[in-house]
């Protein structure tokens, strides 16, 4: 006879287990914000490079403050297909003829550019600070981008292999408690990285972590789930996981900070393991299933064997 067999025996799906597969559901509505944390807070603003302005020595000395901002970008950075100042480009000297109605330009692109020596300037009306505008991971870094968030799904991968076979030796709920650990303490170290290499270890950590809750939270659930509703549980933890996108998006409208955002989401993510609190309920519903087994076991030997 099958576990799930037992279970069915016992009372299927009762409200042990109907708790328990609630407790451990309640971490997956943050298990979305780490998987997809990044889009926010590694969002690419609008930017161009940062220039110094000098114009002493031209006819536009008297000009220095009736200059727009726009003027200013005009004679400093050049301007793309789509009138837009290039991202990464400016102009070697400034080009004040540019201010001119009079002076007609015939071809732009024979005007000496550069790339940006001094910097870049962001647009901060959406977010505040992102891992972008804290490490410039824009124009010839801007493959850094993509390269940490594919550190993070290593991590999982790792994860996958390391945490896996840890649990089938040393128990799930061990495992469990330690990754809901390594989550938040992870995820919480990212948020005061500081540099981009230390925020890559951090993610990878936190990716290993990720990996082994998914796996060992929804086996447990199943595991003690007769089979008739292993498909509810695991319908609803897809539901869990999709609300969880929602929370993380609602947060990053509320949060433009990034490492604000990243310290509250780790934060909120489960530092502990939900069955340890039910461990001694545990105890006390496997009663029946321990009876269930004596009484089977005392069946099978007193049954007369015909020849």
């Amino acid at each position: 006879m099958s576990f799930a067999e037992l279970l069915d025996h016992v009372g299927g799906m009762g409200r042990f287990q109907i708790i328990y597969v609630i407790l451990l559901a309640i971490p997956v509505f943050m298990m979305a914000s780490h998987n997809l944390l990044q889009n926010f807070t590694a969002a690419t603003s609008e930017h161009h490079c940062h220039v110094h302005i000098n114009i002493s020595n031209t006819p536009y000395t008297n000009l220095t403050g009736k200059l727009t901002a726009k003027d200013l970008l005009r004679v400093s950075i050049p301007m793309d297909s789509k009138l837009q100042p290039e991202k990464c480009h400016r102009f070697v000297t400034m080009q004040w003829q540019l201010l001119d109605s009079n002076v007609t330009i015939t071809n732009l692109t024979e005007l000496e550019t550069e790339p940006c020596a001094d910097g870049w300037v962001y647009d901060k009306s959406i977010f505040t600070s992102t891992i972008i505008t804290e490490w410039d991971l824009v124009c010839d870094s801007r493959q850094l981008k993509q390269m940490a968030q594919s550190i993070y799904m290593a991590g999982i991968l790792v994860g996958g292999i390391i945490f896996g076979g840890l649990s089938d030796r040393f128990g799930r709920r061990s495992l469990l408690i330690w990754c809901y650990l390594q989550m938040a303490v992870t995820g919480t170290c990212t948020a005061f990285s500081p540099s981009f290499t230390a925020y890559c270890i951090f993610r990878f950590l936190t990716g290993m972590a990720f990996s082994g809750i998914v796996m060992n939270g929804v086996s447990l659930s199943v595991e003690w789930t007769p089979t008739r509703t292993r498909a509810i549980v695991g319908t609803m933890y897809g539901y869990c996981y999709t609300i969880g996108q929602f929370i993380l998006a609602g947060m990053a409208y509320a949060i433009p900070s990034w490492r604000w955002l990243q310290l509250v989401v780790s934060r909120l993510s489960p530092d502990h393991h939900p069955s340890f609190l039910m461990h001694g309920k545990v105890q006390y519903h496997l009663l029946p299933l321990g009876s269930l087994l004596a009484g089977m076991e005392l069946q099978v030997a007193v049954t007369p064997t015909c020849h």
